[in-house]
């Protein structure tokens, strides 16, 4: 904790900024059964043409290299359910560009507690372009668990999540993750809904839909491209087929804007213009 200001009104004043969940977790390493996990993973080459994965491996796995003197991480998520869905659009991306949205919140939070300590302490606003095991920090700080859709699920806001966190060196008293416990027993439907059958041993991200319509470069097997339809720019199936995201509540953000227009675009050309006017407006 600071000298003057507890974990309960950290808390608080993320929630005040607008975030959905927030949690502590100290800037410990992620144990060695996740990285060598993710190691076997990339040599699996599951990661497709996205490279960049297979760097700074330790930095992603422990805060502490990405500032130095780091203690503490406070993990937050937004909410982010849209009140429509749409089948060929991913229900983020109808939204602003959630990265600046994000780190913008996180630097105020960081203005919050400088103001409340006459500590020199220091910061680093992460969010998912920093390499960072956002999941795997956000589950050990209470957030939720990771479901058979390897996403961070929380028992009542469902996995419509996108998350931020921020890496201090100041102590703070870390919570404790759900209980343990099979939260997804007895149920497959994320992996049966799957279009391109990604699940198995591992993640398969060189088949996945959103990969293959945000990230992949070049051609596209024959049998996989029959599978996109009628996906423009990512694919939430399986998603949408969690029972608890069925059960959570949507997006209650009002800063966080919602372009409606972008449910009725049927040309993948439109939607990538569209999203870039957002993001360069």
């Amino acid at each position: 904790m600071t000298e003057h200001t507890s974990t309960v009104e950290i808390k608080q004043q993320a929630k005040n900024l607008g975030f959905d969940l927030v949690g502590i977790t100290s800037a410990d390493p992620i144990d060695t059964a996740q990285i060598e996990h993710f190691k076997k993973w990339l040599n699996a080459g599951c990661q497709g043409t996205m490279n960049w994965l297979s760097n700074n491996i330790e930095k992603r796995f422990d805060p502490a290299l990405l500032l130095d003197g780091a203690k503490s991480v406070i993990c937050t998520a937004i909410n982010y359910k849209p009140p429509k869905t749409s089948a060929q659009i991913a229900s983020y991306a109808l939204y602003e560009d959630y990265h600046d949205f994000i780190k913008n919140k996180l630097f105020k939070l960081a203005d919050f507690l400088k103001s409340q300590t006459s500590q020199d302490i220091k910061f680093k606003a992460c969010v998912d372009s920093v390499p960072l095991a956002e999941r795997a920090l956000a589950a050990r700080a209470g957030l939720g668990f990771i479901g058979k859709n390897h996403l961070l699920t929380n028992p009542q806001l469902g996995s419509f999540l996108l998350l931020g966190e921020l890496i201090t060196t100041l102590p703070l008293e870390p919570d404790e993750p759900l209980e343990k416990k099979d939260y997804c027993k007895g149920c497959s439907k994320c992996i049966n809904a799957c279009p391109a059958n990604v699940f198995g041993n591992f993640f398969d991200a060189r088949k996945c839909i959103s990969y293959l319509t945000i990230e992949h470069k070049g051609e596209i097997d024959k049998e996989l491209a029959a599978k996109i339809k009628p996906h423009l720019f990512g694919c939430d199936a399986c998603i949408l087929a969690c029972p608890y995201n069925e059960k959570a509540p949507v997006c209650k953000s009002e800063d966080f804007k919602f372009y409606a227009d972008r449910l009725n675009i049927s040309d993948e050309d439109e939607i990538r213009r569209s999203l870039l006017d957002t993001r360069h407006s």
